[in-house]
Formats: C-alpha cells, structure tokens, sequence
C-alpha cells in the first residue's frame, strides 16, 4: 500500500498480516511520528 502527502511525501506500506518490529519502527520513523504519537493515533 502507498499513501501520499500532499507535499509529494509517500509511505510504502507491506500489505502482510504482520509486520517485523524493526520494519514497523522503520514505517513509523518515515511517517515523522514517534512510537507514542503512533500508538496513540492506533488506540483511537
């Protein structure tokens, strides 16, 4: 999956079911979010 921001960013996410915990701290450091910011967004 690829999400794009409009200033021309993008996140290139695996469609898998899981994903290795260094890939997702990869993903979410890309998405210039912290690991608590990221969780916080999850639990609402």
């Amino acid at each position: 999956m690829i999400y794009y921001q409009p200033d021309g960013r993008h996140l290139s996410i695996p469609d898998h079911r899981e994903l290795d915990r260094g890939t997702l701290r990869a993903l979410i450091r890309k998405a210039s979010l912290t690991v608590e910011d990221f969780l916080k967004l999850l639990n609402n």
